[in-house]
């Protein structure tokens, strides 16, 4: 007969598989520092022993990392799917930027699609609650917190979807968008204009998800990504110009 006598699951394999699950669902994030040995037991319901052999056999995979004095981290492997060359290989190129916007437009639309169908009331609360958080810092006049939070409500809507590797994945990208590897996000919150505009598409998104329309979600990403896209084209045309015209100038000063 093909049954075979049913093992009790050691603890720590069990909180190994609790870790694990919170690292691949995206919870717990690449830099993220676990609670305190004591309140993580406690938490968990396990001894300190069955604990420290479960994050042993962790730190081995390389899943989690221990720093002398500060504690346990999350590692950073997960958000590494970049090499360092091509990284240096995007910034040097500017089509790298359209590409990158023509690749969030797919990816974005499908998953904000996903969001509004698969999505639990929670997921779509956390999305209106970024989005609030969003319309504070608008009329701050804060770009910078701003645009944290425009990756932050992005993000999250990918989130939503439950599609494990498109969140690593789009995370990575999100990590070089935020270090102005593909282009200053700053740039797009200057012009006050411009910063209505965006919280207006993203308002649109918001309603669109919060309505569980599908379609209508969609094309609410996919119209303000053209928009951003379009921005960027007319600010790379008038850098372009603006360069030849310090030419001009200059070269009209030393005549």
């Amino acid at each position: 007969m093909p049954f075979e006598p049913v093992q009790p699951e050691k603890i720590s394999n069990a909180v190994v598989r609790q870790i694990e699950q919170l690292i691949l669902r995206g919870i717990l994030k690449p830099g993220e520092r676990l609670p305190s040995e004591r309140e993580l037991s406690e938490r968990l319901s396990v001894s300190r022993p069955s604990l420290r052999e479960a994050l042993a056999e962790l730190q081995e995979t390389g899943l989690l990392t221990s720093r002398a004095g500060a504690g346990v981290f999350v590692g950073d492997v997960l958000g590494s799917a970049f090499s360092d060359t091509l990284v240096r290989l995007f910034a040097n190129h500017d089509e790298a930027v359209f590409d990158y916007i023509a690749f969030r437009r797919d990816m974005e639309g499908l998953a904000a699609e996903r969001a509004a169908t698969n999505g639990t009331d929670t997921d779509l609360a956390v999305i209106d609650t970024i989005f609030k958080k969003m319309e504070t810092a608008h009329t701050k006049r804060n770009p910078t917190e701003e645009a944290g939070l425009d990756a932050d409500f992005h993000l999250s809507i990918i989130e939503a979807s439950h599609n494990v590797i498109m969140l690593h994945m789009m995370r990575s990208m999100y990590q070089l968008l935020r270090e102005g590897v593909f282009y200053n996000r700053q740039i797009m919150f200057k012009q006050r204009t411009t910063r209505d505009q965006l919280l207006d598409q993203h308002r649109r998104i918001n309603d669109a998800l919060q309505a569980r329309d599908a379609t209508g979600a969609r094309k609410a990403v996919e119209g303000h990504l053209g928009f951003v896209e379009a921005a960027l084209f007319e600010q790379d045309k008038t850098e372009r110009n603006d360069a030849i015209a310090r030419k001009r100038l200059d070269h009209e000063l030393r005549r």
